[in-house]
């Protein structure tokens, strides 16, 4: 009898945990997306899974499709997000480089010729 209650004591002290990280998680996540981070993204479907293993635990099984679609929705938008600051950066893709180089050449051109007759 006593090692059933000693179990059952464990595992709600490590949901008791759980509860208290995601929380924390919930915090930081916010703090870092408001500060236009993409880490916080992260820390988002990090919080995500930890939900979905408290949802399990708890036999509270709505939480999981729930998460799972955050999880989907944070993972697109780490993909944009990255994709958006890597452009921003200046890191074109080999086709965005060339198409830049072909619109700058007329300029370029224009430019010379101008000089050339003054």
């Amino acid at each position: 009898m006593r090692s059933r209650q000693k179990a059952s004591l464990e595992g709600q002290i490590v949901m008791f945990r759980l509860d208290y990280l995601s929380c924390l998680l919930t915090i930081l996540a916010t703090i870092l997306v408001g500060r236009k981070l993409w880490t916080g993204l992260v820390v988002s479907g990090v919080n995500s899974v930890i939900v979905c293993v408290i949802g399990i635990q708890t036999s509270q099984f709505g939480f999981i499709p729930a998460n799972l679609f955050c999880i989907c929705i944070y993972a697109v938008s780490i993909r944009s997000w990255l994709k958006e600051r890597t452009n921003a950066q200046g890191l074109e893709t080999p086709q965005a480089a060339r198409e830049s180089v072909a619109a700058a050449a007329p300029q370029m051109n224009l430019a010379a010729s101008n000089a050339s007759t003054s």
